[in-house]
């Protein structure tokens, strides 16, 4: 009896631990599924002899395989599209997927992590989210790996990451409008505390002054990535003694919410102001004009990510830990030279 007392002392998270690889691992090898592979499985088994580990008889064969996918909101186009590209590669894995909104609160990411420490979750996907640190001590405890896209603020988190060329993307929107010969060319940025916006920002900045134009700080309002702060920041754009002859928005949303603004005030898209935005979601070919924009590859970001987390639910080492896909400008119809 007191054989069988120390026999079982050791827990599943304390082997993934030693291990180094998520508890979910562990079970399954425990459970005796075969979707691990042949060098992490030698790794547990040893430890599982080591501590004289044994299933208890009334713990459960099997469970469902889940990833959590997790983002500040769910409003939004942008967000589907990851979901797409992230439920694509999860479903051909057999792993089902648990999406979340945090809403950036403490109170909404602690009840998450409640959820997530019930359900056993093999991996956490973070878009564009911030996990307070005990949070993130509490996933790397639980042993659940975590893949991040687009992060948030400094990368202060010890995860792999997956992104899109943000700066490029930038420089080649402004670069679009200069050889079209616009000079005064409006941005309005994205939430200042994501490094995507920032990049993009610096694109922007970068192709202005490798131009040899000179960066206006009044042409750069704020913004959001929705469409009211595009509406607003084109206001304010062309409330200005000298409006700009173009506009780049770090998004298409806001993109969209400035010709809603141009329309408003009389104003025709091209003709007598250029709008380029920053996604390519599917909405704005239909767009009037269809709009010309940066292509970043949203489902494919959401891909990447999920077979990323899956390595490493496997107890693989990913690919790589940092992974920016490259963006693409799409020269549609809402772009033109400025009016003489």
């Amino acid at each position: 009896m007191a054989r069988e007392s120390i026999r079982n002392k050791v827990t599943i998270t304390e082997i993934a631990r030693q291990a180094g690889v998520s508890v979910p691992t562990v079970s399954r090898v425990v459970n005796g599924r075969s979707d691990v592979s042949p060098k992490t499985r030698a790794r547990i088994e040893d430890l599982l002899r080591h501590h004289n580990y044994r299933r208890k008889a009334s713990a459960p064969v099997d469970r469902a395989a889940l990833i959590d996918l997790v983002f500040n909101d769910l409003d939004s186009p942008w967000a589907v599209e990851i979901i797409r590209g992230v439920e694509d590669i999860a479903h051909a894995a057999g792993v089902g997927t648990v999406v979340s909104a945090i809403h950036g609160a403490s109170g909404s990411a602690r009840q998450w992590m409640t959820n997530l420490r019930a359900r056993a979750s093999d991996g956490v996907i973070l878009v564009t989210s911030v996990l307070e640190p005990r949070l993130h001590e509490e996933l790397r405890r639980l042993g659940v790996p975590l893949v991040v896209i687009d992060p948030a603020g400094s990368m202060t988190l010890d995860a792999p990451t997956v992104g899109a060329t943000n700066w490029a993307g930038g420089m080649a929107a402004t670069e679009h409008l200069l050889g079209l010969g616009h000079r005064r060319i409006g941005f309005v940025a994205g939430p200042p505390r994501l490094l995507c916006s920032r990049a993009r920002l610096d694109g922007y900045r970068a192709a202005l002054e490798g131009a040899g134009v000179e960066v206006d700080d009044a042409l750069i309002v704020p913004g959001d990535f929705y469409h009211q702060a595009g509406f607003g920041g084109c206001n304010a754009l062309l409330d200005l003694a000298e409006p700009p002859t173009a506009l780049f928005a770090a998004s298409d949303q806001m993109a969209l919410g400035a010709i809603e603004a141009l329309r408003r005030r009389g104003l025709r898209v091209p003709e007598d102001m250029s709008v380029v935005g920053f996604d390519d979601l599917p909405a704005v070919r239909w767009s009037a004009p269809p709009l010309t924009t940066v292509r970043q590859p949203l489902a494919d970001m959401g891909k990447l990510a999920t077979r990323t987390v899956l390595r490493l639910a496997l107890g693989e080492e990913p690919a790589s830990p940092r992974v920016e896909l490259a963006t693409e400008l799409v020269v549609r119809a809402s772009t033109a030279a400025p009016a003489v």
